[in-house]
């Protein structure tokens, strides 16, 4: 039997296995392995299910893509990429990271008052099609809020939400009634660089010939440039969180916008910081300005 067993190329330690499992137990075949245990144990199957059937919306999305917006811009010539690259590229010249707690970045973003369902899909069963509850709910121009701020590695700004439309005039005043006392508070007299995109109430003459007057060094931007501003992050963290509160009035966003304003830690900041360095340097590898 065991030259049999040798001529198949079956060892005869497997043979001397089965034969004291068949003894044992009267089977042949190898028991079903325990494997890894499972990750969600049966309360929590049931927790999850219970959510599921609750809150049919799911916010899975939104927390994935958390922050992947911010890089998802238009190029629209090579010559602007050109600009691009050469602009991460003279940003780059330490790696350390002490050059960005220079930056005092500043920014607006717009805050919107959303009724009914949150995220992109519903959790439903098959039979639920119709069910009223599973119905993605909109309204069409709701209500909203423009707000400004600028952030740094030392601190935040004071929040200002902004009246009507930004055009140069409005951005000068928050410029100087906001920016200038928050850069002296948080750099104190340091050497600073201020860092805003190319909206056009940023790039008029009138708010570049302000900026020039009260001696204020600002960073270069080109055209469709892909905005790396650690502010940006905060936004989104802001947003996701505002949008769990679920405000239902004007004054609710506006009560909420500030608390999570200053419910931003420092040590947040200081990590936002830390990583532009990073993002500068994956863009510049990739080439895609």
């Amino acid at each position: 039997m065991f030259l049999n067993v040798q001529l198949q190329g079956i060892s005869s330690s497997t043979v001397y296995n089965i034969i004291k499992r068949f003894r044992e137990s009267g089977e042949i075949s190898a028991s079903k392995w325990q494997g890894r245990r499972p990750t969600l144990n049966v309360r929590d199957l049931r927790s999850l299910r219970r959510h599921c059937i609750k809150k049919t919306t799911s916010f899975c999305n939104g927390y994935y893509h958390m922050g992947s917006g911010t890089l998802q811009k238009t190029i629209v010539s090579e010559h602007s990429s050109s600009l691009h690259l050469q602009v991460q590229v003279k940003t780059l010249p330490c790696k350390s990271k002490a050059i960005y707690q220079q930056h005092l970045c500043s920014d607006e973003s717009t805050f919107l008052i959303v009724f009914g369902n949150h995220g992109r899909r519903v959790l439903r069963a098959k039979e639920e099609k119709d069910c009223p509850d599973c119905f993605q709910r909109k309204v069409q121009k709701p209500a909203s809020l423009m707000v400004w701020g600028c952030v740094s590695a030392h601190g935040m700004s004071n929040m200002h939400i902004c009246e009507g439309t930004i055009n140069a005039k409005r951005y000068i005043q928050v410029l100087e009634q906001h920016m200038l006392p928050s850069k002296q508070r948080l750099f104190q007299g340091r050497p600073c660089l201020f860092q805003q995109d190319n909206a056009k109430p940023h790039s008029a003459r009138v708010t570049t010939a302000w900026l020039h007057s009260k001696r204020v060094r600002v960073l270069d931007w080109p055209a469709c440039s892909p905005d790396l501003s650690p502010i940006e992050n905060v936004w989104c963290v802001m947003k996701h969180k505002i949008r769990q509160l679920r405000p239902r009035t004007v004054e609710q966003l506006k009560l909420y916008i500030k608390q999570e304003w200053e419910r931003i830690p420092p040590t947040k900041l200081q990590q936002l910081v830390s990583l532009v360095p990073k993002r500068l340097l994956s863009v510049v590898k990739r080439k895609v300005m």
